[in-house]
């Protein structure tokens, strides 16, 4: 009897010296990672425990896959692991690495759509992102899309990541469009994003965004034809750079987006404006001006008068003929001057005259 409890006494000290080691061994430093600062581990869902110990071990994340599992089952986390793709830093003891995988602490990517892409171009971009699954469907809507940059975690598909885009320009416009001015010359927020869309890629400076709608808001309201280079462009090459300048016959030739040979707005969007261009079309900036053109600098110069603006012009021009020997402006400038260009295109009789526009990269626009 005596020999009995003498036996059960040693095994009861073994029992509490191994759960004594396994608590210290549970929050003492890890293994340092294979390579770099740390280890990335992807557990799919429907892993089970002993699957994702395993891996565990196999990565050289912990170093006994049997005593990472047997302290999750003792501590009733074995079945609050979470899939997902994580980052272990290195030297990550069990109890961090528990952590990380019970609260689902994912890998956030980032999915960034620039202002003034068109709706097939960030489609492509969701292709060909290898952290997004599944197909992503045919292309959006042009102009459903709100460009931002978006968060999501490993396996996300890519038709949720483009829902998302639209539910979250959905959720921006029915936020702004109660807020818009009075007399804007258009009553639906599609023909918002669609003058947005002209706003975004007439301009890459924020603080002349409000500027450059009043303008456009202003020739609506009058009856005056938007005639912006942007529309000519999408018309050809559903807005993929031409590469060149624009062509006269093109500034004459009869697409639906041309808006040297239309009245009004365009059909639908050129491309998907940002937050900024759609508040700017939604409050404009108190103006008169009827007209604008590129300083040569970076920004634009504005006029209400005809006279003005042949000026503004000319110093444009001048500008031009100054630097047409630059690396620089030739690098960064898409304009062609061509003998039409001196020319006055009548928009109507009734009218006042307009110089025609060139083609030009976003933020160096001809005259308007």
């Amino acid at each position: 009897m005596k020999r009995l409890v003498f036996i059960l006494v040693i095994l009861a000290v073994i029992a509490a010296g191994v759960v004594e080691w396994a608590m210290a061994a549970w929050d003492a430093p890890g293994l340092p990672a294979p390579e770099g600062s740390q280890t990335i581990v992807l557990i799919m869902p429907g892993s089970g425990t002993h699957a994702v110990t395993q891996m565990l071990e196999a990565k050289g994340v912990i170093k006994s896959g049997l005593m990472f599992e047997a302290n999750l089952r003792a501590r009733r986390l074995a079945g609050k692991v979470k899939a997902g793709e994580y980052a272990i830093a290195s030297h990550a003891s069990m109890a961090v690495i528990a952590g990380i995988l019970v609260e689902g602490k994912s890998i956030q990517h980032k999915f960034t759509a620039a202002e003034g892409l068109t709706s097939e171009m960030i489609w492509k971009l969701a292709q060909a992102d290898p952290a997004l699954t599944g197909d992503a469907g045919p292309a959006p809507q042009e102009g459903s899309l709100l460009p931002e940059t978006y968060l999501f975690t490993r396996g996300e598909t890519r038709g949720h990541l483009l829902d998302k885009m639209a539910q979250a320009q959905k959720v921006f416009l029915d936020q702004q469009w109660p807020k818009r001015a009075e007399g804007l010359p258009f009553h639906m927020e599609r023909e918002a994003v669609i003058l947005a869309s002209i706003v975004e890629k007439e301009t890459a400076l924020p603080e002349e965004r409000r500027h450059i709608a009043a303008v456009f808001i202003n020739r609506l309201k009058i009856g005056m034809r938007l005639q912006t280079d942007p529309t000519v462009i999408y018309g050809l090459t559903k807005g993929y750079p031409l590469g060149r300048g624009i062509r006269q016959s093109e500034l004459e030739r009869a697409t639906p987006y041309n808006t040297y040979v239309i009245a009004g707005l365009p059909p639908g969007p050129i491309c998907n404006p940002g937050k900024d261009s759609i508040a700017a079309v939604l409050n404009p900036q108190q103006s008169d001006d009827l007209f604008f053109v590129a300083t040569g600098q970076g920004g634009h110069a504005f006029t209400s008068s005809i006279s003005q603006q042949a000026r503004n012009v000319a110093a444009y021009r001048a500008f031009e003929r100054r630097n047409e020997h630059s690396d620089q402006a030739s690098s960064t400038r898409q304009i062609e001057v061509t003998p039409q260009d001196t020319m006055i295109t009548v928009l109507d009789p009734t009218l006042p005259k307009l110089p025609p526009v060139a083609g030009r990269k976003k933020g160096a626009s001809r005259h308007r």
